[in-house]
């Protein structure tokens, strides 16, 4: 269909974006200093550019037009007049075809071609210069569509689980990873939000015990140009090109209806979904890389530049460049792509990647920024999960704790002390009781919880559960790096061999810790959440930077998981998460003090040593200490109380525990030594622990009528 000039009506400011009535569309998109905007029509293919036409409204800044007759299915993109002044901030280039901001649906992938830059590539002057070729056929267009106005999805009686905090296990896992290898689902759906929806993921997440799925960006995203020539993916995907469209490679079937299906078969088995957002940058990357969407409409709101030079980018995120968020236009985009998956895919929350740096202001990071307060003021958001990763890499980038009652946040001190204490460190057993206790050295203020505390040893980003006790080094070459990347203190131990091992007594001893680590994640208070596959020994055979790879590195072995070894390990983590569910006090709801009586001679939270005796300073402050009793009572109603003791005894051998007093009728629930005995038996006075365990013992405890 042609669409003339004359054709185009003035629309409307609100929504942004591409929106379909029945009749027509209208297109708004914001650039506070362009002096003209283009929209551009293309073929079904998204080869040919078939139309240009003029959005000759501008309200506050914001461009719109109505064509009549546009209908769902055309697809569109913009082109932007203006000063090209990059030492101002501008870099303004009609040449660039631009994605919309709000783009819900893409046709076609990015082609990296040098066109792609708004600047001569190759120039001497770098992006000083200004480059002319057209970029339109390397970039994806935007399509119109309607799903959200019809309703074509037919929800049914879905309904958010809302899993309270308290009882909430988050299972951080990659859409593509976890089926793409899985050869009993059909080829076309693994990897894909079918093969995520599929009854026998479900399934498998709903055995082990899982409420939560947390899965890595599933946001469009680019890969970057260097990775494509070097025949690897920016697999994990936090490279955003589109705050509003699915990566169309996770839709096996190209409909939005797909993701919003698995939504709904995970929603009927009472498991939320939470999506790792990236708002912190977009991967137009520093001032040197490609204009694709928000530099070419408007560099100097969209990005943080250095004040004294607005040709640089500010670059807080490490990844070239950091979105304004002290931009109102800005922070409504944000705003308006969290509502949009909360509205129109019935998501359950958020983790928020970098998070600091949306709380970013002028001066610095604000725990009052604009953005956060929006955030915590809408009446959808504030009641979906809301996670932020606590720092990045600009100044004072580091805020655990720090973040607005309401928000729960990635604990990395929880990881390092954890991991540290199990490695041998010595001087650790103060920070692992603040770390099972909740960790409210951190978030015990302004009257959080602790489920504010999202505890996790292992995460995508790192070393494996299995790698994290077989390297003391990163192996990190097939990433093409020189082994420079990813982190090198990793806070690991390979007990003798780096690497894979035939020895028994290494592998003996690095199960034990595999599965001291598990225990003392899932005791703790505070969100634990697990990396996917740790619940069977996956291996990334010590690359802890895994983000460009998508191959059988990263994805989930299938036979791996039903292997003895898998199952049994499987079987274990099930049977935490088991306890976990059946004992209040190994959740806490609420920080402990060691101040509040629950019975005689029973406070809420009491510290022993391997003899029965209470904790004092003298031995916290010892260096070598490395045997902790940890004992929990909370009161559970009628006239009960649910008491949990937990013995761990970091040593090479094993260590006798003499039990505190009171005399409770303790019966032994799990030992980490023996992970596949399931007897409840009762104990005596004594209970012997093996090296390099952790047993757990429950009592139920009756309280006297006041």
């Amino acid at each position: 269909m042609n669409f003339s000039a004359l054709s185009m009506e003035p629309g409307t400011p609100y929504p942004l974006g591409a929106s379909w009535d029945g009749h027509g569309t209208n297109f708004a998109v914001f650039s506070g200093h362009a002096e003209r905007i283009q929209l551009c029509l293309f073929d079904e293919q998204g080869k040919h550019e078939t139309q240009r036409l003029d959005l000759r409204e501008c309200t506050d800044g914001i461009w719109h037009g109505y064509l009549p007759n546009a209908r769902p299915g055309l697809l569109y993109g913009y082109r932007a007049h203006g000063s090209y002044k990059p030492e101002q901030g501008h870099r303004f280039n009609p040449h660039k075809l631009l994605l919309d901001p709000y783009a819900r649906k893409l046709a076609g992938e990015l082609k990296w071609s040098d066109a792609l830059y708004g600047y001569r590539l190759h120039s001497p002057r770098a992006d000083l210069s200004f480059d002319r070729r057209d970029s339109a056929f390397a970039v994806p267009k935007a399509v119109i569509t309607h799903e959200h106005l019809a309703r074509t999805f037919d929800w049914g009686d879905d309904r958010p689980p809302r899993v309270p905090w308290s009882s909430t296990v988050i299972y951080e896992a990659h859409l593509r990873g976890l089926t793409r290898a899985r050869d009993d689902l059909p080829e076309r759906d693994r990897g894909t939000f079918s093969g995520l929806g599929h009854p026998r993921t479900v399934d498998y997440l709903k055995r082990l015990g899982i409420t939560t799925v947390e899965l890595l960006p599933v946001h469009a995203f680019v890969h970057d140009r260097r990775l494509i020539d070097l025949n690897l993916r920016n697999y994990w995907g936090y490279n955003t090109l589109a705050f509003f469209a699915p990566e169309p490679r996770y839709l096996s079937d190209n409909t939005l209806a797909q993701m919003k299906w698995a939504v709904k078969q995970l929603h009927a088995a009472g498991v939320e979904v939470i999506l790792d957002v990236v708002y912190n940058h977009t991967c137009e990357g520093s001032e040197l890389g490609p204009t694709l969407s928000f530099r070419g409409l408007d560099n100097l709101n969209y990005y943080r530049l250095l004040p004294d030079d607005h040709r640089y980018c500010i670059n807080d995120t490490g990844c070239g460049n950091t979105l304004n968020l002290s931009h109102p236009r800005v922070i409504q985009l944000v705003m308006d792509s969290l509502r949009y998956w909360v509205h129109e895919f019935h998501i359950d929350g958020f983790r928020f990647d970098l998070g600091v740096t949306l709380g970013r202001e002028t001066h610095g990071f604000d725990v009052g920024s604009g953005f956060f307060d929006a955030l915590m003021q809408d009446p959808v958001l504030a009641r979906v999960k809301l996670i932020s990763e606590p720092w990045d890499v600009g100044p004072g980038g580091y805020q655990i704790g720090n973040h607005p009652a309401g928000m729960a946040e990635w604990n990395g001190r929880f990881r390092d002390d954890i991991r540290k204490f199990w490695r041998g460190d010595g001087g650790m057993r103060g920070a692992l009781a603040a770390r099972l206790q909740g960790s409210a050295d951190l978030f015990d203020h302004h009257r959080r919880r602790p489920w504010a505390s999202v505890n996790f040893i292992t995460a995508h980003d790192g070393f494996t559960l299995h790698d994290l006790v077989s390297f003391n080094d990163k192996h990190n070459a097939a990433n093409a790096e020189d082994n420079r990347d990813g982190g090198n203190d990793n806070d690991s131990n390979n007990w003798g061999v780096e690497g894979p091992t035939d020895d028994p007594a290494i592998n003996a001893t690095r199960g034990c810790v595999q599965r001291a680590l598990l225990a003392t994640l899932l005791f703790s208070h505070g969100t634990p959440m697990l990396l996917g596959g740790d619940e069977f020994g996956r291996s990334q055979h010590g690359n802890n930077n895994a983000y460009c790879h998508d191959d059988p590195l990263n994805w989930f072995d299938w036979l791996q998981v039903e292997s003895d070894i898998g199952r049994a390990l499987r079987s274990y983590v099930t049977r935490l998460l088991e306890l976990r569910r059946q004992h209040a006090s190994l959740r806490g709801e609420r920080f402990m003090h060691s101040r509040e009586a629950i019975a005689p001679e029973l406070l809420d939270i009491q510290w022993f040593d391997e003899s029965g005796e209470e904790m004092n300073a003298a031995k916290w402050d010892y260096f070598e200490g490395r045997l902790l009793a940890v004992r929990r009572v909370v009161g559970v109603g009628y006239g009960r109380a649910d008491a949990t003791l937990l013995l761990v005894n970091n040593t090479a051998e094993p260590r006798a525990f003499r039990l505190p007093t009171p005399a409770l009728r303790w019966r032994s629930r799990l030992d980490s030594a023996l992970p596949t005995a399931n007897e409840v038996t009762t104990v005596g006075d004594e209970v012997a622990v093996a090296a390099r365990s952790v047993v757990l013992l429950a009592a139920d405890v009756e309280l006297c009528a006041s």
